[in-house]
């Protein structure tokens, strides 16, 4: 068996092999054999349906007995499967996982304990509330599933990019999902959860606040995939050799920190560019600047299990690391896109059902539910024999008698039942229980059947006070402007009243300032807020590992007269440091340096905005002044100033960034004799300047020497909020 797997997996992993295999083929049928149907016969025009006709009177009637033109029809009619009920809208890749801790002490499962092991993965990152044509930078759950292919068999571990969730019992997802979906009588919003009956079901459902938190913060609007976080969300189980077990949660860090969009951009983007998080997923893996995140785990021993003032089975509650800390045991790496979309991203199907011996299933009422509405869905969209896709195929040898059904793809050769005189394929006994045999955990059960939730999931405000408290001062004004303008959205005062009641429950100036702001009452009691904080909760406790402009996209504008040796080695200093580098110009056809050198921008003003880029820097020259009395070149940084992004200036550049920031909190590179830079507010400014061969030959940071190496850190730090802070955004109109 083991050899087999191996050559399954083999073959799996050697992707190159097989897709010059598939070009070679398509090159044999274009120069050969030609266009022919699904069945293989010869196809020599798929451009007119054979008609009765002599082909001057008119086309004549067409033929029925056309079976050409049927199929291609046909094919054509049903591309479309059914859509997913939630996650409609999603972008994925393959990788690869590698273990770097083993686990013995907690479990026996062989993808957690085996070093030398390179584990295929196909991760799926989705939205929820939208459908597959909506945008994607709403505010909404982001879907992070993982799929391993291990060699005892495929683990799915279907996740969020938040740790908890809206409801507690899995009875009541029909009813979330049905209340954030668009109103039923009109079919809006898409990709919104900005509508009365949203907030209806919320304000009536305790439950909800904590994870209501979580999706008005900016985790509900990440800068991109790669800079967002994933959990496992329900409570999982593992269980050692010597029969222990262990209740746990899994974790996904990024590399690059954890790091979101403002608002007005995220809103904008959704015009601009809809596909912004795929896009930027693709640019990042074609340019080898492969996304990575901490595999890491929290567990606790069975004996602890009621140890908390919280049930830890309950999914609308985390495990606060503080209680229970992160063990980091691995990394995931994505390293190469789909071939196809269709045939893999979207057919692509998860199930928290589907784990590996070693992991188990907790009483979390949430996960049971999960493990029969996933697998339920998958018949659904794709039919019984969807585990045979290519992409859900796991990697070792798959042996039962499961037999026909739709879309069958296996051959199977000998009997198809247990048992039988042959003795083919038998059930695995345990001497096999180290070579991957699932086997359930004994566990002791006691109760009275009762539709009923135990005393600990009656609590439903701690923690969403927990998770509020923990924030920056700008990430709670974020959360207050975001439910204000969600709450705007509707006319139902008694649902805005009945939500600010529930927000005085978490904080009492939440609930004022967001009354205030949408038009409710301002609540005249409210609990006391526990004070208590978790350095875990904000987004600023996940900063990159070190500061780093891998991946970034930073825009370099220049026009007619710029100075063309400053350009080229700003350029090639940022792209040694593995930035994404595009230059626009006043035209995207060939700008003239000062010098005389022309080249061609990768863009130009009008054809695209800030938005959609982490930076700008302006080289110095002669070009200033035209630029100085552009109005899309003052837009383009006021814009990116006002959302709180980097900006670079040098030379005569730094004059510009005086006409179009003319704040008196700003400072500025004044004397045209030093070298020194000025950072102020994220705006990075030098009169002289020199630059690297590469940025590795100098130390990223604040104060070091350089225009670049400032200049990166301040990319790197991916936000000034100070600038919010301090009331320079609501200066600059843009």
């Amino acid at each position: 068996m083991a050899q087999a797997v191996e050559a399954i997996k083999h073959t799996f992993l050697d992707t190159k092999k097989v897709r010059d295999l598939q070009r070679d083929t398509v090159d044999a049928v274009k120069t050969s054999t030609g266009m022919t149907t699904d069945h293989g016969t010869a196809v020599l025009d798929t451009d007119n349906w054979l008609k009765a006709t002599d082909g001057k009177s008119g086309p004549g009637p067409s033929l029925l007995e056309d079976e050409q033109a049927r199929q291609k029809i046909m094919r054509f009619d049903h591309e479309r499967i059914p859509e997913r009920v939630v996650h409609a809208r999603g972008a994925g890749a393959h990788g690869h996982f590698k273990l770097h801790k083993a686990i013995p002490e907690f479990s026996y499962a062989g993808v957690l304990n085996d070093t030398s092991r390179t584990t295929p993965i196909f991760i799926r990152f989705s939205t929820v509330q939208g459908s597959r044509g909506s945008a994607d930078t709403v505010r909404d759950v982001r879907g992070f599933a993982v799929k391993f292919y291990t060699d005892e068999g495929n683990w799915d571990i279907v996740g969020n990019n938040i740790p908890v969730f809206f409801i507690q019992d899995a009875i009541k997802f029909p009813d979330i999902i049905h209340a954030v979906k668009p109103e039923p009588q009109n079919e809006i919003p898409t990709g919104q959860s900005a509508h009365p009956s949203f907030y209806d079901f919320i304000s009536l459902t305790p439950e909800s606040m904590h994870m209501l938190m979580w999706v008005m913060s900016d985790r509900a609007i990440p800068r991109s995939y790669r800079t967002m976080q994933g959990f496992g969300v329900n409570t999982f189980t593992l269980v050692n050799k010597d029969g222990e077990r262990f209740f746990v949660k899994f974790h996904f860090d990024p590399e690059l920190g954890v790091h979101s969009l403002v608002w007005d951009e995220a809103l904008k983007l959704s015009g601009q560019d809809p596909d912004f998080h795929r896009r930027d997923l693709e640019a990042a893996i074609r340019n080898g600047a492969f996304p990575r995140w901490t595999f890491a785990i929290q567990v606790i021993p069975e004996a602890q299990e009621h140890d908390f003032e919280f049930d830890i089975l309950d999914a609308t509650k985390i495990w606060p690391e503080e209680l229970v800390p992160k063990i980091p045991i691995g990394e995931i790496v994505l390293d190469r896109m789909p071939d196809e979309y269709f045939p893999e991203t979207e057919q692509v199907a998860f199930c928290t059902s589907h784990i590996v011996p070693g992991v188990g299933f907790s009483d979390d009422p949430l996960l049971q539910g999960r493990n029969f509405s996933y697998f339920d869905t998958q018949l659904s969209r794709l039919g019984v024999n969807w585990q045979e896709l290519p992409i859900n195929r796991p990697i070792c040898p798959v042996m039962n008698f499961h037999r026909d059904g739709q879309m069958r793809h296996r051959i199977t050769k000998g009997p198809n039942y247990w048992p039988n005189r042959f003795g083919t394929v038998p059930p695995q006994a345990d001497a096999f229980k180290t070579q991957g045999f699932i086997q359930d955990y004994p566990q002791k059960i006691h109760g009275v059947k009762q539709r009923l939730r135990s005393i600990k999931f009656n609590e439903h405000f701690n923690q969403a006070q927990l998770f509020y408290n923990s924030l920056s001062k700008w990430e709670k004004q974020h959360l207050i402007d975001a439910l204000s303008f969600e709450m705007n959205k509707f006319d139902e005062g008694d649902i805005v009243d009945k939500m600010i009641d529930r927000l005085a429950q978490i904080d009492m100036e939440l609930a004022t300032q967001v009354a205030s702001n949408a038009g409710g009452t301002a609540p005249k009691s409210g609990k006391e807020n526990h004070g208590k904080m978790s350095k875990f909760l904000s987004q600023t406790a996940f900063p990159p590992a070190k500061p780093t402009i891998k991946s970034r996209k930073i825009a370099i504008l220049v026009g007619d007269g710029f100075d063309l040796a400053a350009y080229e080695g700003l350029k090639a200093a940022l792209l040694s440091g593995m930035a994404v580098i595009m230059t626009v110009g006043n035209r995207k056809s060939r700008v003239t340096s000062s010098s005389g050198k022309a080249i061609s921008p990768d863009l130009h003003f009008e054809g695209d905005r800030s938005t959609g880029y982490d930076a700008v820097v302006i080289p110095g020259g002669k070009h200033v002044e035209a630029l100085s009395k552009n109005g899309r070149v003052i837009h383009w940084i006021r814009e990116a100033f006002g959302h709180c992004k980097a900006i670079g200036a040098f030379g005569e550049a730094v004059d510009l960034l005086k006409v179009a920031l003319p704040l008196q909190q700003l400072q500025f590179a004044e004397d045209n004799s030093s070298d020194a830079v000025v950072c102020s507010y994220g705006v990075v400014t030098a009169r002289a300047y020199s630059f690297p061969s590469a940025l590795a030959d100098l130390t990223i940071g604040e104060g070091e020497k350089g225009f670049v190496a400032n200049f990166s850190y301040h990319v790197a730090q991916h936000r000034c909020y100070e600038r919010e802070l301090d009331g320079l955004v609501s200066l600059v109109a843009f």
